[in-house]
């Protein structure tokens, strides 16, 4: 059995495909409204930050080390202001409450 093949069969450059030019993290940058202010969006593929853990503030769950993510930032906001969410957290930050419930458990950082 051959192994499976995962690059694609010529056409569009490859690099077009990451996102704007310079692009570490692989994703793509887009611009999203939300709560009446422009975010920048970035989806990060897990094995660019291997090691680091994130904690989301959409459910206050860690985000584990590897595990791909989206990482989303006010338009005029500096590097403090980035947070790395769940991408299904992000996609739901809409639905939930503005209080997020931490178990007693959860770490206090």
């Amino acid at each position: 059995m051959s192994p499976r093949r995962n690059r694609s069969k010529g056409g569009e450059n490859p690099a077009a495909q990451q996102g704007e030019a310079g692009d570490r993290y692989g994703g793509a940058q887009r611009t999203e409204s939300w709560q009446g202010e422009e975010w920048n969006v970035r989806h990060v593929a897990g094995a660019s930050a291997p090691g680091k853990r994130y904690r989301c503030p959409g459910c206050d769950q860690e985000i584990p080390p590897g595990a791909p993510h989206v990482v989303a930032w006010p338009e005029y906001g500096g590097v403090d202001d980035r947070r790395h969410w769940h991408k299904a957290c992000w996609n739901a930050k809409d639905r939930r409450t503005t209080r997020v419930q931490r178990s007693r458990s959860a770490p206090r950082h």
